[in-house]
């Protein structure tokens, strides 16, 4: 594995991940200008103007990060088609921004959700792309296929040989932890350990100073593939359960109010709170027993 400082050399495409509060779970392109020391390096962005009003000409913004905010570009991949659910980048206000599709407008556009801003917003299929983690500075999580059948990404049975999880799975994750019981979190394989305990990397949860994604040792009972993507144009029904995406993760929860403008309020027996919630944010429950997905009575 080379050095950072070897890996982004002067001249360098890279993608950067602001610290900067408000653009969490962004990405901007733009290439290394040159290294000041061992840790930090001067960039400018592809697309990011300085902001100087006695200029008539508009500059390239430059600025100096450290040299874990830089990966490199992601490939580009040809023809992918995109549908309900996948983890995307959508290219927003001049960069990359992290969500998921929750509906398929037709004629190659597409509705993705944003977590961090809670904003539903419609892209053409051209501005996105399958959203790809950078890991120990080494590979992209999930892989790339080498011919392009996206389909086969899709986590229908990603049990391994032996019931074990392969590195790249996309997963969730649960918690035995008071206050998250019943919650499952969205994660990726990052190393299988052994012995039924595997390395995960959560998708949303960050660690105490925010700086990274939060990395777990995890076992199998706390651990199962992503369930499979179910229709969910039509609406959900009184006292149906459901799962919500609520404070990062997923809870299970029950229907008890269906309201105008495909809103609901649901029921978590866990809490025993009532909360409101778009019909985006919610997705039939399924349990995973034996190996199998089950579809909630």
């Amino acid at each position: 594995m080379e050095p950072k400082s070897k890996l982004f050399k002067p001249g360098s495409a890279v993608e950067i991940s602001p610290d900067d509060e408000g653009f969490r779970g962004s990405l901007f392109t733009g290439k290394v200008i040159r290294h000041l020391d061992n840790k930090r390096v001067l960039v400018e962005y592809d697309y990011l103007v300085e902001e100087d009003e006695s200029d008539s000409k508009q500059k390239q913004l430059r600025e100096v990060l450290y040299l874990h905010q830089l990966r490199p570009p992601l490939p580009i991949e040809i023809s992918r088609e995109f549908k309900f659910g996948d983890e995307v980048d959508a290219f927003h206000h001049d960069g990359w921004w992290e969500g998921h599709i929750t509906k398929e407008c037709g004629n190659g556009r597409f509705a993705v959700y944003f977590r961090v801003s809670g904003e539903q917003i419609e892209f053409n299929k051209e501005e996105l792309r399958l959203h790809r983690e950078w890991f120990d500075d080494n590979y992209w999580v999930p892989p790339f296929q080498q011919k392009q059948e996206p389909q086969q990404e899709v986590v229908a049975d990603t049990m391994t040989e032996g019931g074990r999880f392969s590195v790249g799975t996309p997963v969730e994750v649960s918690s035995d932890e008071e206050g998250f019981q019943g919650a499952w979190f969205s994660a990726t394989v990052v190393r299988v350990i052994g012995q039924g305990k595997f390395l995960i990397e959560y998708q949303s949860l960050l660690v105490d100073d925010e700086s990274q994604l939060l990395r777990e040792e995890v076992d199998t009972q706390h651990i199962r593939p992503q369930p499979p993507q179910i229709d969910t144009i039509g609406q959900f029904n009184h006292l149906e359960e459901v799962d919500v995406l609520h404070n990062d993760g997923w809870w299970v929860g029950m229907v008890s109010k269906v309201l105008d403008n495909s809103r609901y309020v649901v029921f978590f027996e866990n809490s025993n709170e009532e909360l409101e919630f778009r019909h985006s944010e919610l997705r039939k429950h399924q349990e995973w027993i034996d190996g199998k997905w089950t579809m909630a009575s």
